[in-house]
């Protein structure tokens, strides 16, 4: 019987509760810990879930929301306010599925080149981490600007998709109800009651 690789074993998820006094309780340590610890378990891809300790609700998102806006608040934003305001304006809109999936394919994507890279510079460098991360932001100064013009285009583009759709959806609306007379509405041009 060959034994299942390390990484193909499923750890149980990790459980945290959040306290109405705003602690978070580590179940597996059986200690008290912080945002910053929450987010080394991020980095370290740990499976975790926190969960509020009176009802039960599940508070993971609002808690990675919290360390996102540390961080933010901290240091050098990754998100302007231009970005933040088109995310903001895609709540209640048609758009909010698509935007979500979107970023969180992209961001995947992002990931997967990260790790390639750095897979490619461990061979060339070995263990060196430094040389690696070096190496990484030459790529990234190198290929910024044309990532950021590429992303723009594409942008653009799939808005301009999206308006068509729009305008193409409400117009076969427009053309499905014409004909009918809906009370309190005048008589639609081109309906049953207009007269030649």
């Amino acid at each position: 019987m060959s034994a299942i690789p390390e990484e193909k074993v499923r750890q149980p998820v990790r459980l945290i509760k959040k306290y109405p006094n705003r602690r978070l309780y580590d179940t597996k340590t059986s200690s008290y810990i912080t945002l910053v610890d929450v987010k080394q378990m991020v980095v370290k891809q740990e499976d975790f879930q926190v969960i509020d300790a009176k009802s039960g609700d599940d508070l993971t998102r609002q808690i990675l929301l919290q360390i996102i806006l540390e961080e933010e608040s901290g240091g050098v934003p990754m998100f302007s306010s231009d970005l933040l305001s088109q995310m903001i304006r895609s709540y209640g809109s048609a758009m909010q599925g698509f935007m979500g999936t979107y970023l969180e394919k992209n961001v995947e994507a992002f990931q997967q080149l990260q790790k390639a890279l750095q897979e490619q510079s461990q061979k060339i460098y070995g263990d060196n981490s430094r040389a690696s991360q070096d190496l990484w932001a030459q790529f990234m100064n190198l290929q910024g600007p044309a990532m950021q013009s590429l992303m723009q285009s594409y942008m653009e583009q799939s808005q301009k998709v999206f308006q068509q759709f729009q305008e193409q959806m409400q117009g076969q609306a427009r053309n499905m109800f014409t004909g009918f007379q809906f009370p309190g509405f005048p008589p639609q041009q081109g309906g049953p009651d207009k007269k030649p």
